[in-house]
Formats: structure tokens, sequence, C-alpha cells
């Protein structure tokens, strides 16, 4: 049946070549773009006698000839283009010879997107930049919008808080009242920008946000010593700057029961603490006894606040708790161990590290870094200048790699989702500060972690 169908269009399309013929091109169009189509498939339809084509890759254009007065119906058809048909009569004047036709057609499967830059790993990217504004602070939201505190001059003479998107959009801003010192995340991943007599706590959203005032020493009592929750724990510490010993405690949050997962302390630092007392006339000894009985604080303690905390030999202590999925880490660098518990508080593991030892010569930063996203725990390593990332494993205590920045004397940085974040401006540069971003060595799945992906 097929090849008497084919013999019949021949036999048809041969009797009117024999006729008075012209020449008709149909060239198909992108109507965006304006650039000839290639690959389009077609069928033409010649006095109601149908024939299939195909242009091919170069090529986005018909070439007929045929007799004078033939209706011509096409249609066009491609795989990312709506279909299009044009219905004509094949006519011309009787000074031409070609009949030049043409047919638009409309993008249906395509979509456009914004340019994605790709660089190799290691290379920085700029995340924000302004010939107005230098950014002193940032922080990642949970819906992963940046959180920007800038300032046009000085921090402590006016400040602005953005809502970014990495693709170059301030989606809200805020000029700050007051003397702007710092941004602060606390356990449920909210930012907060700390003040110098107050606190401003920030609620984000999809495109703005939500700033509240708050006490600054409710913030300091209620709300910065938690660290996490996980379930029904919560996760908290009673540390002081002002004392070399504190406990992490565990809170249950549906029988109201607290129970006691470490203690830090630093005995060497306690001793000399507490020795202070010795060494002082015995006017402020006296005093020291009145405290005592006023409030129940050992005099020794009284004595070692005011006193041993202002001289060269007291240190802050620094021994971070993190969590990930149902585990909680201690770093407990003055036991030189790291601890493991289950969200409950029970010990699982310990193992010994050593990564904060001779600081001078590895450029040890006393400070923890941890993904949000993926859980990650990273140690900060700073020599000449030149940042390095050590990522921690947690079942060994070790540094198992070393990732260096590509700018010397970043500051703040901050590892989320991978990639490690950093506030950076040229040394002798009339540059703003801006915010860069540089791809890490890894692709660690998303975990559990501090409000960004919790597992219930």
């Amino acid at each position: 049946m097929k090849f008497f169908i084919l013999l019949s269009f021949l036999a048809h399309f041969f009797t009117i070549l024999g006729q008075d013929s012209i020449v008709v091109v149909i060239r198909v169009i992108d109507k965006k773009t304006g650039e000839p189509i290639p690959n389009i498939n077609a069928t033409i339809s010649l006095n109601n006698a149908k024939s299939f084509f195909q242009s091919g890759y170069q090529k986005a254009k018909f070439i007929l000839k045929i007799p004078q007065k033939t209706d011509i119906q096409a249609s066009f058809t491609h795989p990312i283009y709506e279909t299009g048909k044009l219905n004509f009569t094949a006519l011309l004047r009787s000074n031409e010879d070609t009949l030049f036709k043409e047919i638009n057609l409309v993008s249906s499967r395509m979509q456009y997107v914004n340019q994605v830059v790709v660089k190799p790993i290691g290379t920085p990217y700029t995340v924000y930049e302004s010939t107005r504004l230098s950014v002193a602070d940032f922080e990642i939201s949970p819906n992963g919008k940046l959180i920007l505190l800038t300032y046009p001059k000085r921090l402590k003479k006016g400040s602005e808080l953005l809502l970014y998107e990495e693709n170059g959009k301030v989606l809200n801003s805020f000029e700050v009242p007051g003397e702007a010192q710092e941004l602060v995340r606390d356990y449920r991943g909210n930012a907060h920008i700390v003040c110098k007599d107050n606190v401003l706590a920030i609620m984000t959203n999809e495109n703005s946000f939500e700033v509240a005032q708050l006490d600054k020493d409710y913030f300091a009592k209620y709300v910065m010593p938690i660290i996490d929750t996980n379930r029904s724990k919560m996760y908290f510490s009673n540390f002081s700057s002002n004392y070399p010993a504190f406990d992490y405690f565990a809170y249950d949050q549906y029988d109201s029961t607290y129970t006691k997962i470490k203690n830090v302390i630093d005995k060497l630092m306690m001793e000399m603490y507490l020795s202070e007392f010795k060494f002082v006339d015995q006017r402020t000894k006296l005093w020291a006894h009145q405290k005592q009985l006023d409030t129940g604080i050992p005099k020794e303690v009284w004595i070692g606040a005011t006193y041993f905390t202002q001289s060269i030999y007291y240190r802050e202590l620094y021994a971070p708790l993190f969590h990930r999925n149902d585990s909680v880490f201690v770093f407990d660098y003055y036991s030189d161990q790291l601890l493991t518990y289950d969200y409950l508080g029970n010990p699982l593991d310990s193992v010994s590290m050593y990564h904060h030892y001779q600081p001078k010569a590895t450029g040890w930063k006393k400070e923890v870094i941890q993904d949000p996203i993926t859980g990650q725990l990273y140690g900060r390593f700073e020599k000449d200048g030149i940042c390095f990332l050590g990522l921690i494993d947690t079942k060994s205590g070790e540094i198992v790699e070393r990732i260096k920045l590509r700018y010397k004397y970043v500051d703040k940085i901050y590892v989320y989702d991978n990639f490690v974040y950093y506030i950076y401006r040229p040394y002798e540069s009339p540059q703003k500060k801006f915010l860069y971003k540089e791809q890490l060595p890894y692709k660690f799945e998303k975990s559990g972690v501090l409000g960004f992906g919790k597992s219930e």
C-alpha cells in the first residue's frame, strides 16, 4: 500500500514540475534570537499531496521547485520548539523567479538560566562586593540566605544589616541602631546582632527579616549557654570567661531532668587561680571573706576572678561541644581527649588528640569550625598569615588533611556545605572588605546539625 502511495505522489510531483514552475525558499527562524534553526522536520502538502522533509545541521531552510498557483500547507516541528504552520499559494510577479517565505518558531522546552561560573577547587569566588560598604561580619541563615553586617566607614560609627542572596541580590536592608559589635548564632541557627548596649534578634524568612530587641543580660544568661538541641535533649554549659572550669549538661525537655555530661578543667590554671588569694593584701582578703559570707562563693574564687584573670598568665578555656546526627563530641583540650557521647549524654568513646600541641610551630588558632550542613569538623591553623583548615577525624582525633586558603590574613572563617567563606581585603588596598568563598575538596553529605538539618 505504501508503495502505491509513493508512486502516486511521485507521479503527481513530476506532473506539476512539467508546468510553469517557480522556486520557493522557506526559512525557519528562532523567534527570540532571530537565528536559523537547524534539524527541522517538515510536512509539506502540495495541492493536498503530502511529503516529509528534514533539514540538515547546517541548513535551516527548505527549497521547492513547484508550479505557479500551487497551494502549500506546511507544518514544522523540532524537539525544543512549538510546532509552526504555514499556509500560502505560490504566486510570483512577472519580474521575479523565487518566492521567499519565513516562519518563526517559539522555544517551548528550553529554559534560559543565569550564567553559572564553575571554578577549580581552591579558587576564590567573590560572594559580596561593594564600593560603599565593607563586610564586618556575616552568618548564613537556616534557609541559606546570607546575613551581612556591613559599614560604610567604621563599624562604631554606623552599620547596616543586609539579607543577601549569592546571585548578587540584596533582598532587605536595615540600619542598625546603636553601636554594633558582631553577629553571633544561637542554638537554633538564628543570627543575633550583639550591640554595645543590647542584642537584636534576627528572624529571617524567604525575602526579608524581622528584628526584635533583647536584653543583653537575658541573652547572655538564657540563650548563649545553650549549645544545641537534639530530639528531647538540650545541651548547655555553665561556662564563665572568668573561671578555669565549667560543666556540660543535657536537659531533658520532657521530664525536666538534668544530666551532667562532662567537667572541663585546666588543673594548672586552677591551681594558680586559687593561689592568688595568698598574695593579695589584708584589706582585699577581708573583702573576699565578706563576699563569701554574702554569696556562698569561696573567697579564693572572688580573688581569682578579680585579679588573676587580669594577669598575663590567665587563658580563657576553650573546649567546644558539637552535635552531629545522634552523636555529641566534646573537645577537651585540657585532658587531650576527644570524647563522643550519644544524644542522651551517655559516653560512647574517647580518643587522644594532639593537634593543639606546639601552637607556635603549627599555627593552631584554638578554633574548631563545624559545617552546619554536613556536620564535618575542621581545625583552624594560621602561620605567617597563611590560613589552613584541618579536617578532623572524630574516630581518631587526628587532622587527616590540611587545606590551604588562597588569600593571607583573612577574617571570620565559616564553613558551609563544603565551601569555606571568609572576609578579605588586599593588603594596602583601597578596596572595601569583600566576602569570598572557596570550594573545599570534599563532597560530604547532609547531616543533622544545629537547626539546619536535624534528624527527628
